[in-house]
């Protein structure tokens, strides 16, 4: 039997071998949404701002520009390494990294005007207590911007995507959909300003070489989707090589007033 894992430490495995295809990846580095992050911040030049669950950076360096200062945070070194180098390399000195877990962020009460997350949200151990950590180091003024993969909230759509998703990467606990996730900010005291939602193109090979998904996982997936439902492959566009359609939701939000 091989040596059990906490989830931090298969979080952190799956991801700290993987910083520079993350850099790299289009997926990641591109989008409206990043824009969208940016022009949420311009003309805020002494603004303090949390990157949550920062990967390789994208968000940190699109709004870096724009702020006093950004904390890239995240709870694989590896990726804070190439956080740090690229910084340094564009020459964005406001950005410092720091290590971590969601669930208990080590910053003072009321620390930041902005918390960003994108994409890290379904690696979260407890969705609850990583928005109350977010509630707590807001500014009472601040606001927070949650994007991430969003389950479509049909029980036979929602079983299919979780699936796929664990197969591909372990580290994966939860796909939330849109009415979970008003609900868990409502739980954190963070009442929703605006919700939008996209979908990307998730091309198979890519998508698993990313992780490096093992051949025998990446035959299951193929396997699932070559039997699933007609409703399933349809709603997720998924084609004879496996590529998919992904859903996307980007939550503004901000302290509840009271």
């Amino acid at each position: 039997m091989t040596e059990t894992k906490t989830h931090e430490a298969l979080v952190g495995g799956q991801f700290g071998a993987r910083a520079a295809a993350y850099l790299g990846s289009a997926v990641h580095a591109q989008g409206a949404d990043l824009q969208a992050l940016a022009g949420l911040v311009e003309r805020r030049s002494q603004a303090q701002v949390l990157d949550l669950g920062c990967g390789a950076g994208h968000v940190s360096f699109h709004v870096a520009p724009h702020v006093g200062a950004v904390i890239a945070y995240d709870l694989a070194p590896e990726m804070l390494d190439v956080v740090a180098q690229t910084a340094t390399k564009r020459g964005l000195a406001n950005i410092r990294t720091q290590q971590g877990v969601a669930e208990s962020l080590p910053f003072q009460d009321a620390r930041f005007d902005y918390v960003f997350s994108r994409f890290s949200a379904h690696h979260w151990r407890d969705l609850d207590a990583g928005l109350r950590e977010v509630a707590r180091v807001l500014k009472r003024d601040g606001a927070v911007v949650i994007i991430d993969s969003i389950s479509p909230g049909v029980p036979l759509l929602d079983t299919y995507l979780q699936a796929v998703e664990l197969l591909r990467d372990p580290s994966h606990v939860r796909s939330y959909s849109c009415a979970e996730w008003i609900a868990a900010l409502a739980r954190a005291g963070l009442a929703p300003i605006a919700t939008s939602h996209f979908r990307l193109r998730m091309d198979f090979p890519v998508w698993t070489e990313r992780m490096r998904t093992p051949k025998v996982q990446c035959d299951a997936i193929r396997a699932l989707q070559r039997a699933t439902s007609k409703a399933v492959t349809s709603y997720f566009n998924i084609d004879d090589e496996g590529s998919f359609d992904l859903d996307i939701a980007f939550m503004h939000a901000a302290p509840e007033r009271g």
